[in-house]
């Protein structure tokens, strides 16, 4: 079973970030080429909390269920990417896709189960 994700509350009774350590780790030195990860199974089937790590000073974007993409030029457009996001609500089975403009980037991704 994946480690559970609780807020810790400080002195004055308002959440923190304090993050237990998870049983649910996943790292890679990722290249010019859109890798995946896809979300892992969880017996409670409750939702996840991703929370991301990058190499400092890499860019990477990640997209949720489609091939991440690379900004194309000056000109602000739509794209289904996002660049080095800190965390994210995901589903069991979901893709994560990665993809950065360097010539590599090393990144993790940390999975919670949020209780319902």
């Amino acid at each position: 079973m994946i480690t559970n994700f609780y807020m810790i509350r400080d002195i004055n009774g308002y959440n923190g970030f304090g993050l237990p350590f998870s049983n649910s780790n996943y790292s890679a030195t990722i290249t010019g080429a859109a890798t995946t990860l896809t979300v892992p199974s969880n017996t409670t089937k409750t939702p996840f909390l991703a929370v991301f790590s990058f190499e400092p000073g890499a860019a990477v974007w990640v997209a949720l269920n489609n091939t991440a993409t690379l900004p194309a030029g000056a000109t602000l457009v739509a794209t289904n990417s996002v660049l080095n996001p800190a965390a994210r609500w995901v589903e069991e089975g979901d893709v994560l896709s990665f993809i950065t403009s360097g010539v590599t980037a090393i990144v993790g991704v940390t999975f919670y189960a949020i209780p319902g």
